[in-house]
């Protein structure tokens, strides 16, 4: 169990050998936190407090962002999504399941991915004398080190100030309906 009092994004898992799946642990505006997770040409970021999912398909020249209960047929990436839970998966053997009532997800690989992903989920290939691998190959049994070695971006306390996008009609219904606090729908 790690505590990551860094407001940076880290590297969680990722396939070094055949690049079949990344999931990254993203820090978000307002102290939360979402899962990037990336297989198949396909990204889904899930964000546990919102309890909800956006999927983008590289696929694709422009962003193709759909809430995530939408279908997902062109997609090699399988999805299920109940009332406080989501599933993502693949054929290979990567799921990643997050439970938004115990604020908990949790990431299985099949055998396949046995010895070839790394960060800070470790090696995934049973031993324990290199679980505290850093990215180039050596190792430390220092915490903060081996969390920053697997942040990946450039990041400090300072927060930055981003450009706000232009806001459709039909965006800002939505930002009504389930973003405002006085919101039932939130």
């Amino acid at each position: 169990m790690y505590d990551l009092a860094s407001k940076c994004s880290v590297l969680l898992a990722k396939d070094f050998i055949h690049s079949a799946f990344t999931i990254i642990l993203n820090e978000e505006t307002r102290n939360s936190r979402s899962l990037y997770v990336e297989m198949n040409q396909t990204v889904i970021t899930i964000y546990p407090r919102l309890k909800i999912s956006k999927k983008y398909n590289f696929s694709f020249t422009e962003e193709n962002c759909q809430v995530l209960d939408q279908s997902l047929e062109n997609s090699t990436m399988n999805s299920r999504q109940g009332t406080n839970k989501i599933e993502v998966s693949d054929q290979k053997g990567v799921s990643v399941s997050c439970d938004f009532q115990y604020d908990l997800c949790t990431v299985t690989l099949a055998g396949w991915h046995h010895g070839i992903s790394a960060g800070l989920f470790g090696t995934n290939d049973n031993e324990a004398g290199n679980e505290w691998m850093v990215p180039n190959g050596s190792f430390t049994d220092n915490v903060k080190e081996f969390t920053q070695s697997w942040q990946v971006n450039k990041c400090s306390l300072v927060l930055k100030k981003e450009k706000p996008c232009p806001v459709t009609a039909k965006q800002h219904i939505c930002k009504v309906f389930f973003e405002e606090p006085h919101s039932l729908l939130r």
